[in-house]
């Protein structure tokens, strides 16, 4: 994959993920009175889930700027772990892969 596809796939995902992250702010929770205690455990679960999805979107992110480094190295699409070549079309479907499908199916 030549650097150019490589940025401009890595910035859509960048984009997308900070726009996500944006929606995804966590309202400090309020002291509830009694007669909203029905509310309050789903307002925890709803609190609880958007906390989760937005950990997992700074995780996403985190594997941006890692993607972006080894672009900037020269090893963007190299595997970290092996150094073998990741082929284009798993980077066309996920920018920042680390690893071949075969290391990565290992790892699970």
């Amino acid at each position: 994959m030549d650097d150019q596809r490589a940025r401009e796939l890595l910035a859509a995902e960048r984009a997308r993920i900070e726009s996500a992250l944006r929606g995804a702010v966590i309202e400090p929770s309020e002291e509830l009175s009694t007669v909203e205690m029905a509310d309050d455990a789903s307002d925890t679960y709803q609190n609880e889930f958007d906390e989760g999805r937005a950990e997992d979107l700074r995780v996403q992110l985190a594997a941006v700027e890692r993607a972006e480094e080894r672009l900037r190295s020269g090893e963007y699409g190299l595997s970290v772990e092996s150094g073998e070549r990741i082929p284009d079309e798993r980077l066309e479907a996920i920018p920042t892969a680390e690893r071949t499908v075969e290391e990565e199916a290992r790892r699970r």
